[in-house]
């Protein structure tokens, strides 16, 4: 009976252990600043008519916001709540003009965050057509 109820604490301790390291990839504070660069590249992607810009930046854009989706899901974090944290995100930015340097701090941000950042972003560019 004691051996059974060992077992079980000993699964569930493992459980809670495996979920809470998957969960380590992404802080609060990096989930907010990750939201907060979708919600950027989602405005650099919709931007207004008669805003300049370049259309690599749209594609850099749209594809690093794919890049974080699938990290974020990779690392164990729910789909409906990444998707609540990036409908915030993209309702305070939508609209905005375009700010390169905002845009190029998330780069940097997700470059540091995601292993191998920069190469899995170039590497959904080159899927997009």
């Amino acid at each position: 009976m004691l051996k059974n109820i060992l077992k079980i604490l000993a699964t569930n301790c493992l459980a809670i252990l495996i979920s809470t390291s998957s969960m380590a990839g992404m802080s609060d504070d990096d989930k907010s600043k990750a939201w907060d660069c979708t919600g950027i590249y989602m405005a650099n992607y919709f931007l207004p008519s008669g805003e300049t810009f370049e259309y690599a930046m749209k594609e850099k854009s749209i594809s690093t916001v794919k890049v974080l989706k699938t990290y974020a899901l990779e690392i164990g974090i729910p789909e409906k709540d990444w998707d609540e944290g990036v409908n915030k995100a993209v309702d305070k930015h939508y609209g905005s003009k375009y700010d390169k340097a905002k845009t190029d701090k998330c780069h940097s941000f997700v470059e540091a965050l995601i292993p191998n950042g920069a190469e899995r972003v170039k590497k959904v560019i080159q899927t997009l057509y």
